[in-house]
């Protein structure tokens, strides 16, 4: 009878993350010189290194690995939305530093992509919420709630609140990635009119 090997549960699973961070890399470079339209399974496999079959174990699809790049770009930036929420003055200058903070993080993290992907093309959405998306969403509701509580924001959900400030933010971001310059400033500036806007117009917390 022959003897299988066993690799100890550490390194193991030191084995998995590692070839699942190839994965999120490799796709990474491949969305950014293929674009995401044209970029296919096989060419994320080629680029890990990686048999077919250890790829599968990870993700079913293209869908499946990017979504997991989005997980990973909203976990890492929770705990800026945090920061912001402890040093920003007031829910205007929030809103103002995370619509900032969102916009910089977005170009950063497809400079590579939009090096090659083609003005215009659609950037591709994420149906359903992630804990790491959840994680985002309370961040931005725990501001509206804090604004509330002291009556520097309007007396309305903050569920709703939360809710319309990360659509707008979500939808001006895809555009502004689909165009060439990317520009940053302006869509910032266009958010936070849209946005505070919308919440000024909204009754007025109670003293």
């Amino acid at each position: 009878m022959s003897k299988v090997a066993y690799l100890p549960v550490g390194k193991r699973e030191q084995t998995k993350v590692q070839n699942r961070q190839a994965i999120l890399d490799a796709a990474r470079e491949v969305f950014g010189e293929l674009g995401y339209d044209t970029a296919t399974v096989r060419d994320i496999i080629r680029r890990t290194g990686l048999a077919a079959g250890t790829f599968y174990n990870y993700y079913r699809s293209k869908e499946e690995v990017f979504a997991a790049l989005a997980d990973d770009g909203a976990r890492r930036f929770a705990p800026v939305l945090k920061k912001l929420r402890a040093e920003a003055p007031g829910m205007e200058g929030f809103i103002r530093a995370a619509l900032d903070a969102y916009f910089r993080f977005l170009a950063d993290e497809h400079t590579s992509w939009l090096a090659q992907r083609p003005p215009g093309e659609p950037h591709p959405h994420i149906h359903g919420e992630t804990p790491e998306m959840a994680a985002v969403f309370a961040e931005v509701r725990d501001a509206m709630q804090e604004a509330i509580a002291r009556h520097d924001g309007p007396e309305a959900d903050p569920d709703y609140m939360a809710a319309a400030c990360i659509a707008v933010a979500r939808e001006v971001g895809d555009k502004m990635l689909a165009r060439r310059p990317v520009d940053v400033a302006g869509a910032v500036e266009f958010a936070a009119a849209m946005i505070l806007g919308g919440l000024r117009a909204l009754p007025k917390a109670k003293a």
